[in-house]
C-alpha cells in the first residue's frame, strides 16, 4: 500500500510537472527561488497537524566577463564562493540575490513568489543543510537564522535592498570560524552593501512585471563632501506585486542610509540604518492529496470582496466548495487568509582602523528591533461575536544589540586573525486571537479584517513565552605560507550561549484542559571551547590548485513559538522534563577536498566532501490530529557524501559557457520510533534536498548588449522522512537581455547632459511555464506515507513570468 501511494503521488505530479517538449537542456533553468519552522534537510523542526502549524517558518574572467559571473575564488582554505554585483544586476527587479547564487553546485534556491523575496517560501539548502543552518551577515554584523519568524535577526531580503547588496561571500563548508554565526553548522552567507560614491549623483530603477509587479528604486549620493572624504547615501525601495494564483497584494518597502567618514589614508568609521516593512498575503500550503484531486489552482478563500469571507464560513460549518468533499481533510485545504507583517529597524557603527602597515583592528557595534504579526483564519476557534473564524496571529518581537571586534597582524609568512563576539536578545513568542465578523441572513455583520494591517484588543491570548539568551564566541586563526604557493590554515572557534526561558502561558479554551503548562524557568547552555578549522591550499604546476578542509561546528538551540520548530523550549514542561536528559547540542564534522584549473580560456573544478552530523533534533508529535502533543527529541546522526564538478569555458571574448553537476548522498542513520512504532528512515536520503542537481549556464556580451540563458535541473526529493512520496524533478529555463544604452564608465560624455547610464532590461523566467514543486517542508515533513497524503507543506513555484526594467544613472 505505501508503495502504491508513493508511485500514485509521484505519477501524479510526474504528469502535471513534465518538462515541455522541445525544451533543450541549454534552455533549462535556475529555480528563481518560509521559513517558519522550515525543515532543515539534516534537521526536522515539525510534524504537528496543519491546523495548528499554519504560520506556526573568477579570478581568471576575460575583460567585459564580469556580467557572467558566480565565481569561486581562493582567499584561505576552504573554498570560497563570490558572487558578484555584476551578478545580482542581471537579474529581475527587486530579484532576491540568493537567486544568483543558485547557478553554483550543491545549492539550491527556492521560492513560490516570482522574486523570490517571501519570507514564508524562501528556502535555500547549500549542501544538505538548509538555511536555518547557515550563518549571515550583512558588513559583518549577524543577521541570525534565516526563517519565518525569526528570533534572532531577520531574512536578508529585507536587511537591505538587492540593489544596495556589493556581493555575497559564501562559505561552503562548517568552516569560516570568524563569522558572526552561533547556527552555521552547513556554511554562511557574508552580505556586503555598496559604499556610499566619491562623486555627487543618483540612480533611479523603475521595474514591472507580470502579475502588476511594480519595484521602485531610488538613491542619491552626497559625493566628497569634505577634503576628508565624508560621504553617504539614502536610498528607498518600494516593491508590490499581486498573487499569481489566489489574491492578495504582497507589498514591501525600505528606506536605508550609509555614512563612511575616512580617517587618514586607510581608516574609517561607518554607519548604517536600514528600516523595513512588509505586508503580505501567503499561498495556501498543498499537500499530495490536494495536488491529486483538486490541482493545483488551489488557495485561500480571500478575494478582497465578501464572498470569499461567506465561502469560509460555510467552510467552518462543514458547507466545502466543489470538490473538497473528496478530500480527507476538507478543513484545512484553504483558509480565509493567511498575513505576514513585519517591519524593524537595524543599523550598526563599525571602525576599520589600520594602525600600522601590518596591524589591522575592526569594531562592529549593533542593535536590531522587529516585530511581526503573522496567522491565518482558523475554522476551529470561534469569535464571541458567534462567527465560527477568528484570526489567529503570532505576534514574536525581539530586541537584541551586539558588538563584534577583530584583528588581524601580518608578520614574517603569517596572517594572523582573532575575535571576538557578543550578542544579547531579548525575545518574546505569543499568539493571540482577534475577532472575526459574524454572517446573518448570508449578509457579513460589520467590517471585513483587513490582515496586512495592524491587529489590536484580541479577545484571548493563546500563548505566550519569554526568552532571553546571552551568546558569545571568540576565535583565533593563522594561515601560514611556507613557500609562495602553499597556504597552511589552523583556527578554532569557541562557542559559549546561554539561553533561558521565563514563565509563560497557555489557554485551556484553546488548547483544551489536559495540555498542561508550557515549558517555564528553564534554561540550557551550549558550550564548545575547541571547535578546530584546518585546512591546506596547494598551488602546483601552471594554473592547477588542490586544497582540503576540515573543520568542527556545533550550534545554540533554536527558539520559538509554542510547537513551531524543533526548540526544546517550545514544548509543554511535561515534555520538557521527559527529554531534558537526551538534549545536547548538535554538531557536526565536515570533511572536504577539491582541485581546480584555471587559465584564461577554462576554470574547471571538483569539490568533495563528508558531513558527519550529530545530535539532531527533531519534533516528535503524538495524539490528535488537531491539537497534538509535541515533544523535542535527540533522534540520531546524519551521514553525508557528496561530490561538485564544474567548468567554464571561454572560447570567444566575452562569450562563457558553464556547466555543473552535483551528487548529494545524505542519509539518516537511524530510525525513528514514535508511540512504539518504528518509522523505517535510516539510510533514507534527508528530506526536501535533491541528490541530483545540473546547471548550464551561456553569457554572451556584444557591444552594448549583454544575454544570458540558465538552466537548473532538480532531482527528485523526499517528501516524508521515510522516503515513500517524493516530489519528482523538474528543468527550469530563464533568460536575461540587457541594452545599455549608455554605461557610467563609457566615455564621450553624458547622456542626455545630465544622464551619464542608462540601461533597458528584460528577463523572463520558468520560459517553458513549468508547474512545478518549489518550497517544500515549511510545516515540517511527515513521517511516512500514511501521514503524509494529506500532509500540508509544499508550495508551487511561479509559472512563467516577464520583468522589464529601465535604470538611469546622474
Amino acid at each position: 500500500m505505501k508503495k502504491k501511494v508513493a508511485f500514485t503521488f509521484s505519477l501524479l505530479v510526474t504528469t502535471i510537472l513534465s518538462y515541455e517538449t522541445g525544451a533543450s537542456s541549454e534552455a533549462a533553468a535556475r529555480t528563481a527561488g518560509k521559513g517558519s519552522a522550515v525543515t532543515p534537510s539534516t534537521q526536522t523542526k515539525s510534524s504537528a497537524p496543519v491546523a495548528h502549524r499554519k504560520r506556526a517558518a573568477g579570478p581568471m574572467q576575460a575583460k567585459g566577463e564580469e556580467a557572467l559571473s558566480v565565481s569561486v575564488r581562493r582567499r584561505s582554505p576552504p573554498a570560497h564562493i563570490l558572487v558578484s554585483r555584476a551578478a545580482i544586476e542581471r537579474l529581475a527587479p527587486g530579484m532576491n540575490p540568493l537567486a544568483a547564487l543558485n547557478q553554483s553546485p550543491g545549492i539550491n534556491f527556492q521560492s513560490a513568489d516570482s522574486q523570490g523575496t517571501s519570507t514564508w517560501s524562501t528556502q535555500i539548502f547549500m549542501h544538505g543543510f538548509s538555511q536555518s543552518d547557515l550563518g549571515v551577515t550583512l558588513d559583518d554584523m549577524p543577521l541570525g537564522e534565516i526563517t519565518y519568524r525569526n528570533y534572532n535577526g531577520v531574512n536578508p531580503t529585507i536587511a537591505t535592498a538587492p540593489e544596495n547588496v556589493a556581493g555575497i561571500d559564501v562559505s561552503q563548508s562548517a568552516g569560516a570560524e570568524e563569522v558572526a554565526a552561533s547556527n552555521n553548522l552547513g556554511g554562511s552567507l557574508a552580505y556586503r552593501t555598496i559604499d556610499p560614491a566619491h562623486k555627487l549623483g543618483a540612480s533611479i530603477q523603475q521595474g514591472f512585471g507580470s502579475y502588476s509587479n511594480y519595484h521602485t528604486y531610488v538613491r542619491i549620493d552626497s559625493g566628497d563632501l569634505n577634503s576628508s572624504g565624508t560621504r553617504f547615501y539614502v536610498s528607498y525601495v518600494r516593491n508590490d506585486q499581486q498573487k499569481w494564483k489566489g489574491y492578495g497584494e504582497q507589498f514591501s518597502q525600505q528606506a536605508t542610509a550609509k555614512l563612511i567618514q575616512p580617517i587618514a589614508e586607510k581608516s574609517s568609521l561607518s554607519a548604517y540604518f536600514n528600516y523595513y516593512d512588509m505586508h503580505s498575503y501567503e499561498y495556501q500550503d498543498m499537500s499530495p492529496e490536494i495536488l491529486q484531486k483538486l490541482g493545483n489552482k488551489v488557495d485561500n478563500y480571500y478575494n478582497g470582496k465578501a464572498s470569499g469571507y461567506l465561502t469560509a464560513v460555510n467552510a467552518a460549518k462543514g458547507i466545502y466548495p466543489a470538490g473538497y468533499s473528496k478530500l480527507s481533510d476538507p478543513e484545512d485545504a484553504s483558509y480565509y487568509d493567511g498575513p505576514t507583517n513585519e517591519h524593524g529597524f537595524l543599523g550598526y557603527l563599525k571602525s576599520d582602523l589600520t594602525l600600522t602597515d601590518r596591524l589591522k583592528w575592526t569594531t562592529t557595534a549593533y542593535g536590531h528591533a522587529d516585530m511581526q504579526q503573522t496567522g491565518w483564519t482558523s475554522p476551529y476557534f470561534a469569535s464571541p461575536n458567534g462567527s465560527p473564524l477568528s484570526e489567529i496571529m503570532k505576534q514574536p518581537s525581539f530586541r537584541r544589540f551586539g558588538i563584534l571586534s577583530k584583528l588581524t597582524y601580518d608578520i614574517a609568512r603569517n596572517h594572523i586573525g582573532l575575535g571576538v563576539w557578543y550578542e544579547n536578545n531579548s525575545y518574546q513568542s505569543s499568539m493571540y486571537a482577534y475577532e472575526e465578523p459574524n454572517v446573518a441572513n448570508g449578509q457579513v455583520v460589520g467590517n471585513l479584517v483587513n490582515a496586512l494591517h495592524h491587529q489590536s484588543n484580541p479577545f484571548a491570548e493563546i500563548f505566550n513565552q519569554n526568552y532571553n539568551s546571552n551568546t558569545f564566541t571568540a576565535f583565533v586563526n593563522d594561515t601560514y605560507r611556507p613557500i609562495q604557493n602553499l597556504a597552511l590554515h589552523f583556527g578554532f572557534k569557541s562557542l559559549l550561549s546561554t539561553q533561558h526561558v521565563g514563565n509563560g502561558y497557555l489557554s485551556t479554551a484553546y488548547y483544551g484542559n489536559t495540555i498542561g503548562d508550557i515549558a517555564s524557568g528553564e534554561g540550557l547552555t551550549t558550550a564548545k571551547a575547541f571547535l578546530p578549522h584546518i585546512g591546506a591550499d596547494y598551488h602546483f604546476l601552471k594554473n592547477h590548485e588542490i586544497f582540503i578542509d576540515i573543520s568542527e561546528n556545533a550550534r545554540n538551540y533554536m527558539e520559538s513559538g509554542f510547537k513551531l520548530s524543533a526548540s526544546p523550549f517550545a514544548v509543554t514542561q511535561a515534555a520538557y522534563n521527559a527529554s531534558r536528559g537526551s538534549i545536547r547540542p548538535e554538531k557536526d564534522w565536515t570533511y572536504a577536498i577539491g582541485y581546480r584549473y584555471s587559465d584564461r580560456l577554462m576554470d574547471a573544478s571538483v569539490y568533495a566532501y563528508r558531513t558527519n552530523f550529530y545530535n539532531r533534533l527533531q519534533q516528535i508529535t503524538s495524539g490528535s490530529v488537531i491539537n497534538p502533543v509535541s515533544s523535542v527529541e535527540n533522534v540520531g546522526s546524519v551521514t553525508m557524501n557528496g561530490v561538485d564538478a564544474q567548468y567554464v569555458i571561454r572560447p570567444i571574448h566575452n562569450l562563457s559557457i558553464s556547466n555543473s553537476v552535483s551528487y548529494n548522498h545524505a542519509v539518516y542513520d537511524d530510525n525513528i520510533t514514535q508511540q512504539g512504532t518504528v518509522y523505517h528512515t535510516k539510510g533514507q536520503q534527508v528530506v526536501n534536498y535533491p541528490r541530483f542537481m545540473y546547471k548550464a549556464n551561456l553569457a554572451y556580451d556584444w557591444r552594448s548588449l549583454s544575454f544570458y540563458i540558465e538552466g537548473n535541473f532538480v532531482g527528485h526529493r523526499n517528501y516524508d522522512y521515510s522516503g515513500q512520496i517524493h516530489a519528482p524533478g523538474y528543468w527550469l529555463a530563464n533568460l536575461g537581455l540587457q541594452w545599455h544604452v549608455k554605461r557610467p564608465s563609457d566615455k564621450g560624455g553624458r547622456l542626455g547632459g545630465f544622464v551619464k547610464g542608462l540601461t533597458v532590461a528584460f528577463n523572463l523566467n520558468n520560459i517553458t511555464n513549468q508547474t512545478y514543486i518549489a518550497t517544500m517542508g515549511e510545516n515540517g515533513n511527515p513521517l511516512n506515507a500514511a501521514s503524509g497524503y494529506s500532509y500540508q507543506s509544499m508550495l508551487l513555484g511561479m509559472p512563467r513570468t516577464a520583468f522589464g526594467s529601465i535604470k538611469a544613472d546622474f
